[in-house]
């Protein structure tokens, strides 16, 4: 037998019509979400940057753009 003799047969699967698709009546209803399945949650920590870091960061970028003016100054 080759492999060219073999049909495959077409399956027909209970309650299916022939486009493929449940009947309308036999669809299941849609789920609910699940949002409140999990524990309470009550430490919420804020959304911002702390005063230290910030800070830091702002000196750091100053001084950057000092060292470079005075580079561009020392140059021209």
């Amino acid at each position: 037998m080759s492999a060219h003799s073999i049909t495959a047969k077409s399956r027909v699967t209970p309650g299916m019509r022939g486009g493929g698709g449940p009947q309308p009546q036999e669809t299941p209803p849609a789920e609910d979400g699940i949002g409140g399945t999990g524990p309470r949650e009550t430490y919420n920590p804020t959304k911002g940057w702390a005063g230290g870091p910030l800070a830091a960061i702002i000196a750091v970028s100053l001084l950057m753009a000092g060292f470079f003016l005075a580079y561009a100054i020392i140059i021209l």
